[in-house]
C-alpha cells in the first residue's frame, strides 16, 4: 500500500544538495522523475479542501503491484469522505479514491500472476487519485483487451456491488422483481444490466425526471424519485416486489419494506442522502439520521421479510472478502466478454477538474460513472485554481461553517 506523507531522508537531501551544486539540470530531472501528480484532500469540508499537488512516487512493497494510472473512478462515497461524513474518517491530508485502472509498471517481491505492461484495474484503500499507485496483489485484476481504461475504472465498484447484492445476498432468480433507487447512477445502471441477464426479471427504478429519457430503456418501469412511487408500483404489481435496493440511508425504509413480498429482501447499501450540502454540517447530519425510519424486528419475523446491509469496501478491506470479490470479478468479466454487460461512463475529467466532477455527482447530474482521466488536459476555466467567481462573473455564496470556500459553478464541456 502506498504510504502517505513520504519524506526524503537526510542522506537523500544531502545528496541532492551536493549534486545541485555540480549538475543542477540532472539533479532536477532526477527529482522530477520520482514525483507524481495527485489529488490531495487537505481537510474535511467543501470543494476548496481539494487540490492537485506533487507527491513522491510510491514504490511497491512485498506483495504489491505498482500501477501507472490511466483512469480513476469517482463515487458518491468520495463526497462523503471529503466532508468527513463516514464512520471513523481517516486523518488528513490524504489522497482520495478507491478504484483505478492502468498499466503494471513494477512489482514487489512475492508477486505472481502479473507482468510489467499488463493492463489492470484495481481497488485501493484510498490513494487512487494519482498518477502512480501501489496496491496489494489481491486487489488487482487484468482487464480484457477490448475494455478501455475509463470503462475499467467504472467497472469494479459498481458491478461487483450490484452483482453481490443481487446474486449473493438476494439470490435473484427468473421471474423476480427488483426496485432500485438512483437508477441513473453507476450502481443503478449496473443493477439494470445484470437483471437483464436473468429471464423475465422486472426492474422498477426511481430517478430524477431529467434522467428519464436517457435511462428509460434500461429498466422496465421508471418513476420520479420525488413522487409516490409505492402507489405506482402497486398499480403494476399489487403483491409488491422481491428485492429493494436502497442507497438512501434508510430514508424510505418503511416504504421499501412495505413493498416487499413475503421472503423478499431489502438491502441498504449506501447513504447518498447524507451529502446534503457542500460542507459537513452537524445539523444536516442530524436531520438525515432523524429521518431514518426504525425497523421492528418482530414485524420482519411476522411478515417473513429479510433486511440486509452491504458494504463492498468493508468486505474487501476489513472482512477478508478478497477471494469472494475476485470470484465475482471473474464472473463479471465473463459476462462482459459475452457482451451482456458494459460499464457506462458519464464523462471524463482531468485531475485538475476534480472539484467540478464532484459538483456534478453531488447534483446527481450523472448517468453512469464519472471518471478522472489522468492524461486529460483541463479546460482553461478549470485549470485556474485562483478563479473565485461563477461563469456569470458573480461571487458565489459562502457556505456556513466554511467561510473561505468560494467555488466556481460547474462547467461541463
Amino acid at each position: 500500500m502506498a504510504k502517505e506523507g513520504l519524506e526524503m531522508t537526510e542522506e537523500t537531501e544531502h545528496m541532492i544538495e551536493k549534486n545541485v551544486a555540480k549538475e543542477p539540470d540532472s539533479a532536477v530531472c532526477a527529482a522530477d522523475s520520482k514525483e507524481m501528480r495527485a489529488v490531495l484532500l487537505t481537510g474535511f469540508g467543501g470543494l476548496n479542501k481539494l487540490k492537485v499537488t506533487k507527491k513522491l512516487m510510491p514504490e511497491p512493497q512485498e506483495g504489491e503491484v505498482k500501477i501507472r494510472v490511466k483512469a480513476c473512478g469517482l463515487n458518491f462515497l468520495d463526497l462523503m469522505v471529503r466532508q468527513g461524513n463516514i464512520d471513523n474518517p481517516p486523518k488528513t491530508p490524504l489522497v482520495p479514491g478507491f478504484e483505478c485502472s492502468g498499466i503494471v509498471e513494477a512489482m514487489g517481491e512475492n508477486t505472481k500472476g502479473f507482468e510489467i505492461g499488463d493492463r489492470v484495474m484495481a481497488f485501493m484503500n484510498y490513494n487512487a487519485w494519482a498518477e502512480v499507485v501501489c496496491t496489494p496483489l489481491d486487489w488487482v485484476y487484468k482487464i480484457p483487451d477490448e475494455m478501455t481504461f475509463p470503462e475499467a475504472a467504472a467497472f469494479c465498484m459498481n458491478f461487483v456491488a450490484a452483482y453481490m447484492m443481487l446474486f449473493e445476498v438476494s439470490n435473484l432468480r427468473e421471474g423476480m422483481s427488483v426496485l432500485v433507487h438512483s437508477a441513473g447512477g453507476g450502481v443503478g445502471q449496473a443493477v439494470a444490466q445484470l437483471c437483464s441477464t436473468v429471464p423475465n426479471v422486472t426492474v422498477f427504478g426511481t430517478a430524477s425526471p431529467f434522467k428519464h429519457e436517457a435511462i428509460r430503456h434500461s429498466v422496465t418501469y421508471l418513476f420520479d424519485r420525488n413522487v409516490d412511487y409505492v402507489a405506482e408500483v402497486r398499480k403494476i404489481s399489487p403483491e409488491g416486489v422481491d428485492i429493494v435496493l436502497d442507497c438512501l440511508c434508510g430514508e424510505n425504509t418503511g416504504k421499501g419494506l412495505g413493498l416487499l413480498k413475503p421472503l423478499g429482501t431489502y438491502i441498504l447499501y449506501g447513504s447518498s442522502n447524507m451529502v446534503t450540502g457542500e460542507t459537513k454540517s452537524f445539523f444536516s447530519l442530524a436531520k438525515s439520521w432523524w429521518q431514518v425510519e426504525k425497523v421492528n424486528p418482530i414485524k420482519l419475523y411476522e411478515e417473513n421479510k429479510v433486511m440486509a446491509g452491504f458494504s463492498l469496501l468493508n468486505l474487501l478491506f476489513k472482512q477478508g472478502g478478497c477471494s469472494q470479490v475476485k470470484t465475482t470479478v471473474q464472473k463479471l468479466l465473463s459476462l462482459y466478454s459475452e457482451k451482456k454487460i458494459k460499464p457506462i461512463v458519464d464523462s471524463l475529467w482531468a485531475l485538475e477538474e476534480v472539484k467540478e466532477a464532484m459538483q456534478r455527482i453531488h447534483d446527481r447530474g450523472n448517468i453512469g460513472k464519472l471518471i478522472l482521466d489522468v492524461e486529460k488536459s483541463p479546460t482553461p476555466l478549470m485549470a485556474s485554481d485562483s478563479t473565485e467567481t461563477s461563469e456569470a462573473g458573480e461571487e458565489e455564496e459562502e457556505h456556513e461553517g466554511d467561510n473561505d470556500n468560494k467555488e466556481r459553478m460547474p462547467f461541463i464541456q
